[in-house]
């Protein structure tokens, strides 16, 4: 978090350098309207000088304009530093957030880290920071109070105590709720994302009204728990401003009081009063901008967190193409609990031109093995190479760019059907994005759609079926000619052009000295197969050429029957 979120870069610094400088400037500004005050009632009115009060007015003039160029500068350097913040750290959140989802591990503050990130901006952006440099003021200007009387000083000062009693205060009572609040709203904003994806299902099975209660019940809670902390800020707020007013008329009081003493003048007496609002009025800022500072406050704890244990790693430098040749040496992978490995010495090897089937019951760990040989998890022993080097050595973008991986589950974007294809590219290279496609049998649907390859895929844009997205995800995995192929259950959703296509592509592959693997459930369907690889809770049980592996499991599988049906006579 230090390297990649930290005020002290030096640019930040040198910002908030320039806008605590103007700062000073402003606040020594600030002691104009008092010192006119004391000049007009002490001097002008007592000469009864026209020209002396021309010239005074003729210099508070100049004055307060140079007063407010620097108010506008110092606010628009403020407003540049939370600009600069988020430019700066949007990618690298983003980064983290994406590799938080892709390995599916500690992804706890996930959802929330690009909010925590706007809350952060937020609070830079805002007028805060300025108060803070306002606030360190408030000593010296207690202090001239005192040059004027010392029962006016200790008014303002007594007075100042309360103010920041009650800022603390509404910090005590309030950072909890806000906390919950902002929590629960991340966690009604995941249930939304989780309604939009599965509505089709939601629909059907009458999940809708279960769903929308507890998507309900998050909102309320949470606007329950801000409503709370609204409220207490509220009042600390009306309370601050009700009591800053009773204190500027105690202070006239009191100073009045001592005018009629002849301890104090009459301009002294309303210099006071002016100088002891300006003391207070960051005081009074600070409590009613108390809740972005809070937010930003949760918002860098829990970014903290969630940067710490995804730390953004050095590239490593992009090494020569390799062959097409894949080796998994004792791969074995704990789950998160570190109590039942989910992969338990896994080992296979895959030439160039040769396809690799993966097969086992639902939970035997193929997909898992798929995340590994991605290089999405890192196996907690053996590993895998790629051309004799092991993924660790490729930069992510290279080795995804070299591993083709089509899931199971597809997903396409928002944006046309040929940014879908050539990875969703700002401008896709057409004549890349026809090939992937005619390699993947959809470029003759595609030059059906609407607008042909710039038809726009998003929820409430042109809908395709099943068959299309697969075929389109396809074409996707296909764009940057890939050196190893790998297919998570391809046949699931194909149809019987997309079957065909797929078929084709594999038999392309193997021509071509590239490599596929290919999950599955049936043996059926590793047709193409050169290998295969059983697994069964994450151990392997048989690997082989595949007509072995095939009788093996056959006669396995019948030595199992025929137990069953001797048990059962």
């Amino acid at each position: 978090m230090a390297d990649q979120i930290s005020l002290l870069n030096e640019k930040y610094r040198n910002l908030l350098s320039i806008a605590f400088g103007f700062s000073i400037f402003s606040n020594l500004l600030k002691l104009t309207g008092p010192l006119f005050m004391l000049q007009v009632y002490d001097r002008v009115l007592g000469s009864r000088s026209v020209e002396t009060l021309t010239a005074l007015f003729t210099l508070i003039t100049v004055l307060f304009i140079l007063f407010g160029a620097l108010e506008f500068a110092r606010s628009r350097v403020i407003a540049r530093i939370g600009v600069r913040l988020q430019t700066a750290m949007n990618i690298p959140v983003f980064n983290a957030v994406l590799r938080a989802f892709a390995k599916k591990q500690n992804t706890l503050g996930a959802s929330s880290a690009l909010q925590d990130l706007s809350a952060i901006a937020t609070f830079f952006a805002s007028p805060v920071i300025l108060t803070f440099f306002d606030a360190l003021w408030t000593p010296i200007f207690f202090l001239a109070i005192f040059t004027f009387h010392p029962l006016l000083g200790w008014l303002s000062v007594c007075g100042g105590g309360v103010l920041v009693l009650a800022a603390l205060s509404n910090q005590f009572l309030t950072f909890r709720k806000i906390s919950l609040a902002q929590q629960q709203s991340n966690t009604a904003a995941t249930i939304a994302g989780q309604i939009e994806a599965g509505s089709d299902i939601i629909f059907s099975q009458a999940m809708g009204t279960a769903m929308a209660q507890r998507w309900q019940n998050e909102l309320e809670t949470g606007n329950s728990n801000s409503l709370r902390a609204s409220d207490i800020n509220g009042l600390f707020s009306a309370f601050t401003k009700s009591f800053r007013l009773l204190l500027q008329s105690a202070m006239l009081a009191l100073g009045a009081w001592l005018v009629l003493q002849n301890e104090i003048t009459a301009g002294a007496m309303i210099a006071g009063s002016i100088l002891m609002g300006a003391a207070l009025a960051p005081i009074e800022q600070g409590i009613s901008q108390w809740k972005i500072a809070q937010k930003a406050r949760i918002g860098w704890k829990n970014l903290s967190d969630f940067l710490r244990l995804h730390p953004e790693t050095s590239s490593p430098m992009d090494l020569p193409a390799p062959d097409a040749n894949l080796t998994a040496k004792n791969i074995t992978l704990f789950s998160l609990s570190g109590e039942k490995p989910v992969l338990q010495n896994v080992s296979f090897e895959l030439n160039t031109g040769e396809v690799l089937g993966i097969i086992g019951k639902s939970g035997s760990g193929k997909t898992t093995l798929l995340r590994v040989l991605m290089g999405l998890l890192a196996p907690t022993q053996g590993d895998v190479r790629l051309g004799g080097a092991t993924l660790q050595q490729y930069s992510s973008d290279q080795l995804g760019k070299m591993v083709g991986y089509m899931p199971q589950n597809t997903q396409l974007f928002g944006g046309t059907v040929a940014e879908n294809i050539a990875h969703m590219s700002m401008s896709p290279d057409p004549k890349r994005v026809a090939a992937a496609a005619q390699q993947a049998g959809i470029h003759q649907t595609i030059m059906a759609l609407p607008q042909g390859y710039d038809t726009q895929i998003t929820p409430h844009g042109f809908q395709l079926s099943g068959g299309q997205k697969q075929r389109i995800s396809l074409a996707r995995t296909l764009f940057h000619e890939p050196l190893i192929l790998l297919l998570d259950e391809p046949s699931s959703s194909l149809d019987a052009l997309g079957l065909q296509a797929l078929e084709s592509t594999i038999s392309n592959m193997k021509a071509n000295g590239k490599s596929v693997i290919i999950v599955g459930h049936r043996p059926s369907a590793l047709s193409q197969c050169d290998k295969l690889l059983v697994l069964q809770d994450g151990k392997p049980t048989a690997y082989g050429p595949r007509d072995t592996v095939l009788h093996q499991t056959t006669q396995n599988a019948e030595d199992s029957l025929r137990i069953v049906r001797g048990s059962t006579l």
